[in-house]
């Protein structure tokens, strides 16, 4: 099932929804849960919350995975350039020229020392780092790139969809050269699609870049899956078809022993 919670965020002074996954046998079990966070949470589950129409269709591909976790997921801003503002932690230049501010590692700040406690506090989570995961698409796959870096004592795993590393490529593969050793449990997941790009130079620098960061996390010890969708596009549609790939990569192993 799944619920919707709105959450203050204290550094911007605003509220926001938060549209939370709980397995369907949640109130009826005693059980503790994995969590995943992901950004565009009104993406991921119904069609009419979408943006485009289309959501990540989430919640069916849960009720038939053999796994269960919560996945809480946090709406964007949609006043503005907002969201790219909120989603990315660095400044950076959109396609049309305009000086974008990034408040994200912010915004990260807060997921970090509000958000997680107050999920763990309501509901019945597996707090520790090896339970907790982060993702995203496009500005929400760059965050999911930084946070699982910035934040490895907090995060084990993160989804990075189509991410929109283009925007702040000098600035994130600075971090990434500058930052240490990650936990060896840390596991990434990057994809691209072949159809994102428009022409082949574009594809061809979109892989370079996903294989170069993929490259930069292994030199520190994580796992990851570089995936290029082949036909695949930026949308819901295609991020949808990777459910059942990204999934399994993350959380592999973790529930060998079971749910306590």
């Amino acid at each position: 099932m799944v619920i919707k919670e709105m959450v203050h965020i204290t550094p911007y002074h605003l509220e926001r929804m938060l549209h939370i996954y709980l397995p369907d046998d949640y109130e009826e079990s005693e059980a503790r849960y994995p969590v995943m966070y992901m950004y565009d949470g009104h993406n991921l589950f119904y069609n009419e919350d979408a943006t485009y129409g289309k959501s990540w269709g989430l919640q069916e591909f849960m009720r038939q995975w053999e796994n269960q976790l919560i996945i809480v997921g946090i709406e964007c801003n949609h006043e503005g350039n907002k969201r790219l503002e909120e989603f990315s932690p660095y400044d950076f230049r959109d396609f049309d020229g305009q000086r974008i501010h990034g408040t994200g590692k912010v915004f990260m700040q807060w997921v970090v020392d509000e958000l997680k406690p107050l999920i763990d506090s309501h509901f019945r989570t597996k707090p520790e780092r090896e339970y907790t995961g982060i993702g995203g698409s496009s500005m929400g796959g760059l965050m999911a790139y930084y946070t699982v870096v910035a934040h490895n004592d907090v995060f084990s795993k993160a989804a990075c969809l189509s991410s929109a590393v283009g925007f702040c490529y000098d600035a994130m593969r600075e971090e990434l050269m500058a930052a240490g050793p990650l936990l060896p449990d840390t596991r990434v997941y990057m994809s691209w699609g072949s159809k994102e790009s428009g022409r082949k130079p574009g594809l061809v620098k979109y892989t370079c870049t996903n294989l170069e960061f993929s490259h930069l996390l292994v030199e520190r010890g994580a796992v990851t899956y570089p995936y290029l969708q082949a036909f695949g596009g930026h949308c819901e549609a295609d991020w949808e078809k990777q459910n059942a790939i990204y999934m399994p990569f993350l959380w592999n192993g973790v529930f060998e022993d079971g749910m306590e």
